[in-house]
């Protein structure tokens, strides 16, 4: 059977306001003393969330998709769909009176990692029967964003949440899932992730989580330790490769055939399974080549970074992107990272990305790469392609 979608991006949508701030402070506390007056500059709004920034990158990148997601009948959510519209990717949308449409305000001041003031809105109602079946039977690959922010996704062990992996394999579509960082002090924070991940993940090809998400959905008191010893940096830069590697090995054992780990700044990690498993996809079939493959490309350096809002998605989208043309895994993580580098040169989430040709135009023109240190026995560096390939690659 023909597949007119190529992807169909589900999950999490919400609509963004970005304040740009005139100046900065050497704490954000003194920025934002209580009674004060904070001068700003224009702002910038746009749809967030992994259905609007991964779906309209991907459209972008020259994918046919389409998107499913949940909105209300207030004002954010008819100017939500009045932008998705501008791109023709509506009419796959819900809306529900009497609710409350998502937003973010993400607050980015310079020398500052960003905050989120996040509503969840209408994602909170988000469940299996909001997923119509006819449309994932018309699409090669089914993709989903963020259930830590969408409530019923993780209530009861994910029960809803692997409903509709499930049925979307039934479905016959090959099936991928990004997840957010759970909040330690919120409803997210108090589940069993590990639970949710073993019940979710035997139905899910791509799994596509940060390395900051994994490492607390598998080891919450780890995480919690790492967040201390980074002293309110990076926590990134607080983990140790091996750690890394652990965690996308422990994520291939819980069941899907692909496990790319984002990595921000230190780039991508990609561990994937045997023939046998990538040989389960479904109508978006695995290219040759990627199996028994682990692979680590460092990030493209960007001179002057103007946000990381959605950086994560749009990796994902030139990942999917490159999947779905049927591309090497080597190609894939490139773009993947490349995508990711043409996102941060804005502050929203989408400005910065460039079409399909243009990407690949600007990577084979020697954009730099950021140094990315890796030691470790089986490591071996390929100058050509600038990727690691690791102990467990065996192309």
């Amino acid at each position: 059977m023909t597949r007119p979608i190529d992807a169909l991006v589900a999950g999490h949508i919400c609509f963004d306001v970005i304040p740009k701030f005139q100046k900065t402070a050497p704490t954000t506390g003194e920025l934002f003393r209580p009674g004060s007056l904070v001068e700003m500059g224009p702002v910038t709004t746009s749809t967030g969330g992994p259905v609007s920034n991964t779906g309209i990158a991907m459209q972008r990148l020259g994918v046919k998709v389409d998107l499913m997601g949940k909105v209300s009948d207030d004002f954010i959510g008819k100017a939500l769909l009045d932008r998705l519209a501008e791109g023709g990717l509506d009419q796959g949308m819900i809306m529900v009176p009497g609710e409350q449409t998502s937003y973010t305000v993400v607050v980015i001041v310079p020398g500052f990692d960003r905050i989120f003031l996040h509503c969840p809105g209408t994602n909170n109602t988000f469940g299996a029967e909001d997923v119509r079946l006819d449309v994932v039977e018309q699409s090669r690959h089914f993709h989903l964003g963020y259930p830590p922010l969408m409530r019923r996704l993780y209530e009861r062990d994910g029960e809803q949440l692997a409903e509709i992996f499930r049925r979307a394999k039934e479905a016959g579509a090959t099936t991928s899932l990004d997840m957010s960082l759970p909040d330690p002090a919120g409803d997210s924070g108090k589940v069993s992730w590990r639970k949710i991940l073993e019940n979710v993940l035997p139905h899910v090809d791509i799994y596509l989580p940060s390395a900051e998400e994994t490492l607390f959905m598998l080891e919450r008191d780890r995480y919690m330790a790492t967040l201390e010893k980074a002293k309110g940096g990076d926590l990134l830069d607080a983990m140790k490769p091996e750690e890394i590697i652990a965690l996308g090995e422990e994520c291939i054992q819980h069941g899907p055939g692909v496990a790319v780990i984002k990595c921000g700044h230190r780039g991508i990690y990609i561990h994937t399974a045997d023939q046998t498993r990538l040989d389960s996809f479904g109508a978006a079939k695995c290219p040759d080549g990627w199996a028994n493959r682990e692979l680590w490309e460092p990030s493209f350096h960007v001179e002057n970074v103007a946000g990381a809002t959605g950086s994560g998605d749009s990796a994902i989208a030139g990942f999917l992107s490159t999947f779905l043309r049927g591309l090497s895994l080597p190609e894939a993580l490139r773009m993947a990272n490349a995508v990711g580098g043409c996102n941060v040169t804005a502050p929203d989430a989408l400005s910065g990305i460039l079409p399909w040709a243009e990407t690949r135009a600007k990577v084979a023109a020697g954009w730099k790469k950021n140094p990315l240190p890796l030691e470790g026995p089986g490591w071996t560096w390929n100058e050509e392609a600038k990727q690691w390939h690791g102990p467990n690659d065996r192309p």
